[in-house]
């Protein structure tokens, strides 16, 4: 499915679309959560470590060393490399419905490049390959960009379906503050349904934000699309169950595929919020296991630290043939 073209703004506004503004305002709030987030760590652990009469380096040096880790070193190169391939999947098909048929080899150089300025912010990432399809395809940059905020939009819902899916299963298991989520869950539902009902023009009609570029592809969306991204996305989400399941096993932590399906959405929230080392992410692996500070920290620190590197890799091995599609 194409969808027509709209009018195209000037060449140099991909960059403008690619470029979020930051406020200081902002890089002291994410320092402030970084601090706070280490600070709740060498509380925790250092609390664990005297607690066996050891000092923190020796304890976290045992911690370490119990780990299996030749088998979860595959274990995470599997994940990664069908992680990367859902993803450019799902990018191919978003493209492919709200801008032009795009061929599935063709997206794989820049996604995998984008991996590369991932690891500081996915969404720059994102912005990153705005530019590139601009530059290299002649793609409008504003309704490219339209696409990634569709993409990321659609990744806060995602995520929530599948959290209300874990919490339906397996709530009587999970912490007492994930009983937020049907709550959260009904509202987003209203949020959707007007946001829907909004860029289909039944509501609000003479508001014409929706006309702009930047907004072309939810303007375009259908529940269809919403629907197949879902559908799309999803295979990344239950591999991860069962891969973070059993890579805690071979960290010494027994859990439930049923219980990481809860876990799991919220943890890969936390793990968007650019923080240094995805800091929030690992701060929640220990708040959810707490009698097993030691090796959810450990394990938090290298699962999403090695998934972020890993997927850089495959930027890496891309690297040449992106420069070359960009520069000649």
């Amino acid at each position: 499915m194409t969808a027509p073209q709209a009018e195209s703004p000037s060449s140099d506004t991909p960059a403008a679309a690619a470029r979020p503004k930051s406020s200081p305002a902002g890089r002291l709030g994410f320092l402030a959560l970084s601090l706070a987030c280490f600070a709740y760590l060498y509380y925790r652990l250092n609390g664990a470590a005297a607690r066996e009469g050891l000092s923190l380096v020796d304890y976290m040096v045992q911690v370490f060393s119990t780990v299996q880790w030749v088998p979860w070193i595959g274990l995470m190169m599997a994940y990664s490399g069908f992680y990367f391939l859902i993803d450019t999947l799902v990018v191919t098909r978003a493209l492919t419905w709200f801008i032009k048929p795009i061929r599935y080899r063709d997206i794989l150089p820049i996604r995998a490049s984008a991996y590369i300025i991932s690891i500081f912010n996915e969404q720059i990432g994102k912005g990153a390959m705005a530019y590139y399809l601009n530059k290299r395809d002649g793609v409008p940059g504003w309704e490219v960009g339209s696409v990634m905020l569709f993409m990321m939009f659609c990744e806060v819902f995602y995520l929530l379906t599948w959290a209300t899916v874990g919490f339906v299963f397996s709530g009587a298991s999970l912490p007492e503050v994930f009983g937020l989520i049907p709550y959260i869950a009904v509202g987003a539902s209203l949020v959707f349904v007007v946001w829907v009902l909004y860029f289909r023009g039944t509501i609000w009609p003479s508001n014409r934000l929706r006309d702009k570029p930047i907004l072309h592809a939810f303007k375009m969306a259908t529940l269809k699309h919403y629907a197949l991204f879902l559908l799309l996305r999803s295979p990344a989400l239950l591999s991860a169950v069962v891969v973070y399941t059993v890579a805690l096993r071979l960290f010494g932590i027994d859990a439930s595929f049923l219980s990481m399906l809860g876990y799991l959405p919220v943890i890969f929230f936390a793990a968007a919020v650019p923080t240094p080392m995805r800091a929030a992410a690992i701060t929640f692996w220990v708040i959810l296991f707490p009698e097993n500070e030691g090796q959810m920290a450990a394990f938090g620190f290298v699962q999403h630290n090695f998934f972020i590197l890993f997927n850089a890799l495959f930027g890496l091995a891309f690297w040449r043939r992106a420069q070359r599609e960009l520069f000649g």
